[in-house]
């Protein structure tokens, strides 16, 4: 069995290194190996569609020499835009995994209100966008964004102040009755917003990840249209 590899469409290493140990409580004895990669050829932070448009040819060349190489058996693509999750499904007949389509599909399992939390303002129409193209937009009571850059989520204090008061706004004013954090630099605020919210929290790479743990567990494959 080999590894799940997690792949940072962005190259921003601390986000990567956020990634990694967000999943670590799902490395399990017997279970597949979790790679976190940098895609060094993406930009700080996946902001606008001109950055999504342009990793999704390195994205896709990636995935296709490691499937090639049996060195991965499924890939989760750790940006919440999701860019290249369908083309990169033409180049590997092994589970991809957008980690904003499955943390929004996990998110509807938990409650039946979801709010999410954007970084920007500008990220709300590209993921609006997507909620329709999903069926998901009439679950969405509100996406609120932080008006922080990838690149600034890692100042720690900033960061989890804005997410308290944005994450609250959605959950007291909105009415969600479970979270999504919208992007993956996001990570390891997860518990501490969990235990303030009193709602669940979704962390949409660790979402992926379980997606691609049970697609290898249980054998199952992408159909090839």
């Amino acid at each position: 069995m080999t590894d799940i590899l997690v792949i940072n469409p962005n190259s921003t290493v601390a986000v990567t290194e956020g990634l990694d140990q967000a999943v670590q409580p799902m490395r399990l004895p017997g279970a597949p190996a979790i790679r976190c990669v940098t895609l060094s050829e993406g930009p700080p932070g996946i902001q606008s569609q001109r950055d999504i448009e342009a990793v999704t040819g390195p994205l896709c060349r990636l995935i296709a020499t490691e499937s090639a190489e049996e060195t991965a058996s499924a890939f989760v693509i750790a940006c919440f835009s999701d860019p290249g999750l369908f083309a990169a499904r033409e180049v590997t007949n092994k589970p991809v995994v957008g980690i904003m389509e499955a943390g929004m599909l996990t998110a509807m399992s938990l409650g039946q209100r979801v709010g999410v939390v954007a970084i920007l303002p500008q990220s709300i129409p590209r993921h609006i966008r997507a909620f329709r193209a999903m069926g998901a937009m009439d679950r969405v009571v509100g996406e609120r964004p932080l008006g922080l850059a990838v690149v600034e989520l890692g100042d720690e204090s900033r960061t989890q102040d804005r997410l308290l008061a944005t994450a609250r706004t959605l959950v007291h004013q909105d009415g969600a009755d479970v979270v999504v954090l919208g992007c993956a630099g996001m990570a390891r605020y997860r518990p501490m917003l969990e235990a303030d919210l009193a709602v669940p929290v979704v962390d949409p790479t660790q979402a992926a990840v379980g997606f691609a743990l049970t697609a290898m567990q249980f054998g199952l494959r992408p159909r090839r249209f």
